[in-house]
């Protein structure tokens, strides 16, 4: 995607992003203006236990060139509570496609930035191109940190010390609890220029004061590089910064050109770019994939791949791991990857539960769910859909799904989890005061979506789990488990066909005690095997409530507005941001899950009038779909989608600005065809 000019104005250039990262969690990103308005930006955000506890460490270059007369122009843009520095007006396009390249022009000069990361180490490489019609000189300022990206400086001082290694290799040290860990900068050309205690206070960081947080702090300049050009002489040299010592090494053109040929690899084996598409729905589905790949991260610690839940600021999470995993991996022919995935959700099971998530300090293990397991069950069945590769389930995971489905039926009970299957044979997780769904938020420990007890979709991955195992023992020719599970799958569906339809509201109940109209529902009829017996009129009339109470224009709201406790905006500080998370905000992976169970209504409608209106709405449903989905790309965070989006006009996207099972289920939207 390419921005002129016209389009990069402040006031909606401050509210476009970019990201680009590394494969261990590293990433960089800013505004399309250069402008760094989170605490999360940063040129190079690395992570010192990948792809765990990640520090900003070069926040941004500020360029500035003088000419011979003296004068003094300047290309970087800061922004401070009351002024904002005007390098931006100089800033003529921006474009993103594998990597970002801004391009400034002033006074007969034409300066070209590309940014990119050396994909699995902790290095950002800043490849500048010049071309000048009068002498010049460049001045390049790196404007550092060395914190916690959930942190801030805020009055630091800054303790540095460096040193040249070599001849313009400078070696960092923040004397702080890092001081083990040295930052390198790198330029081939020009001369270093040191400096000595140079704080740039009060930087503002404008989304942080939206969310509420305090929104100033301080950076440090180490020095400066300058690099003399001459009039008609075209110069290109690279800033190369890291924690890997040996970064003289690296030249940021090659680190271009490698990143481009990994992506396009990545994107041509997808098969998801096709000649016959249109040029636009060709460059929809490269910036899709590119934009899928920016969540596949590798754990060193574990060998394995595993799935970022959202940038800039999540770490991996197993069930949102599992809820991107069809569209991010399967979609996308990443088998291999895939594999790895399911070795890892699998790796530190306990007492039956998958980790939905792994410390951000020590990467030891958090078991805050239940759905985890049981999405494991259904993304199984996917792999097997997409590979037919049965030997892989057999040989590394069949054994553990049966244990996870004993130890559901047998109890668990790890950090007041209190899972157990009941008398009627359905699963009851929870308590007042833990979360384990996926509707989690919770405010000085009061829980704001208590869904404690017996919640729709955890029974209706419950069901499917049950008979998955009832088909893997049937394919691998154990029939004793096979009657086993198909015996309790059997009263797992009576029980919840019993239980479950609301018949005031014409729905399920989102927990069984609980009237609240919620999209957790559609689990029952869009899973492999749905819990909700289909030929009776319960799905449509389920369906048909949803539809009229729940579908929004960026996918599904959380919560009916019906309900008293509606909440359509998400905004404000850390407080009213919780309260409002699953009250009424609308999140993008829920279209996915809407549109996978409108074809399960579809196919079980044996009425052929009916069936063709049950079409006709699919179709214009997908439609709308895609057309919002396509201009979201080009909004927010370039090529990609946002974690929730507000329930009204204007749709203002929050949350992560790129989110993993957002991309997901955009890209399975958008790969859909008309029936």
């Amino acid at each position: 995607m390419k921005l002129n000019e016209r389009q990069l104005d402040l006031k909606r250039g401050l509210t476009q992003e970019w990201i680009i990262t590394n494969g261990i969690g590293g990433f960089s990103s800013q505004t399309v203006l250069g402008i760094n308005t989170r605490k999360y930006h940063g040129l190079l955000v690395a992570p010192l236990l990948p792809p765990a506890r990640r520090f900003v460490i070069l926040s941004k270059i500020d360029e500035s060139i003088t000419f011979e007369d003296g004068t003094e122009e300047i290309i970087y843009s800061n922004m401070c509570k009351n002024y904002i520095s005007e390098g931006y007006k100089n800033l003529k396009s921006f474009e993103k496609v594998y990597t970002p390249k801004f391009t400034y022009k002033v006074n007969g000069v034409v300066i070209e930035k590309s940014i990119a990361m050396v994909h699995g180490k902790n290095i950002v490489t800043i490849f500048y191109k010049i071309n000048t019609d009068k002498d010049i000189t460049i001045k390049l300022a790196p404007v550092m940190n060395f914190r916690d990206f959930h942190q801030m400086s805020s009055g630091a001082e800054f303790d540095v010390s460096q040193r040249i290694d070599k001849e313009n290799k400078i070696r960092i040290v923040v004397n702080n609890e890092n001081s083990a860990n040295p930052i390198y900068l790198y330029s081939k050309e020009g001369k270093y220029i040191e400096h000595n205690h140079d704080i740039f206070r009060n930087i503002f960081y404008l989304e942080e004061e939206k969310r509420g947080f305090f929104p100033e702090e301080n950076l440090f300049v180490p020095g400066r590089y300058e690099i003399d050009i001459k009039a008609g002489e075209e110069k290109t040299f690279t800033i190369v910064c890291g924690l890997e010592e040996n970064i003289e090494e690296i030249n940021g053109q090659d680190v271009i050109k490698e990143e481009e040929k990994r992506l396009k690899k990545i994107v041509k084996d997808s098969k998801l770019v096709k000649a016959t598409d249109s040029k636009a729905d060709q460059e929809m589905f490269r910036d899709l994939v590119i934009s899928s790949d920016q969540f596949v991260t590798y754990r060193p610690m574990f060998g394995l791949h595993t799935i970022i839940a959202g940038f800039p600021w999540f770490l991996d999470w197993g069930r949102d791991s599992l809820i991107a995993y069809e569209g991010l991996l399967l979609k996308t022919n990443r088998f291999d990857i895939a594999k790895d995935v399911l070795l890892m959700m699998t790796r530190d099971i306990k007492f039956g539960l998958v980790p939905n998530g792994y410390s951000g300090y020590d990467s030891r293990p958090l078991y805050n769910s239940v759905d985890a397991s049981l999405l494991l069950f259904e993304q199984i069945n996917k792999y097997l859909e997409y590979t037919g590769d049965k030997k892989f389930i057999k040989d590394n995971l069949y054994e553990i799904l049966k244990d996870v489905a004993k130890k559901f039926q047998e109890g668990i009970d790890i950090d007041d989890s209190n899972i157990y299957m009941d008398k009627d044979y359905l699963i009851s997780a929870g308590t007042e005061n833990t979360q384990l769904t996926w509707m989690d938020a919770k405010v000085s420990g009061f829980a704001v979506t208590p869904r404690n007890g017996k919640a729709v979709e955890v029974n209706s991955l419950w069901y499917n789990a049950l008979k998955t195992i009832e088909n893997l023992a049937k394919i691998f020719k154990d029939k004793e488990t096979e009657k086993e599970y198909s015996s309790l799958a059997k009263k797992v569906k009576l029980s919840f066909n019993r239980k479950f339809f609301d018949e005031r509201n014409k729905c399920l109940f989102d927990v069984l005690g609980s009237n609240e109209i919620r999209p957790n529902q559609l689990f029952s009829i869009s899973c492999t095997y749905p819990v909700l017996t289909m030929t009776t009129d319960k799905p449509k009339k389920m369906f048909e409530t949803v539809t009229k109470q729940l579908v929004t224009k960026y996918g599904l709201a959380t919560l009916s507005q019906r309900s008293k406790k509606y909440i359509a905006i998400y905004e404000g500080d850390g407080f009213r941001r919780d309260m409002s998370y699953h009250q009424g905000i609308t999140w993008p992976w829920l279209a996915g899950l809407y549109m996978d169970a409108f074809k399960n209504i579809i196919k079980n409608e044996k009425a052929v009038t009916k069936k063709k209106k049950l079409i006709k709405e699919y179709n214009e449903q997908l439609e709308k779909y895609k057309k919002t989905f396509k201009t979201a790309l080009s909004e927010g965070c370039i090529g990609s989608i946002a974690e929730l989006y507000n329930s009204k006009p204007p749709y203002l996207p929050g949350g992560t600005f790129s989110q993993a099972w957002s991309v997901s289920e955009v890209l399975k939207i958008m790969l859909s065809e008309e029936l």
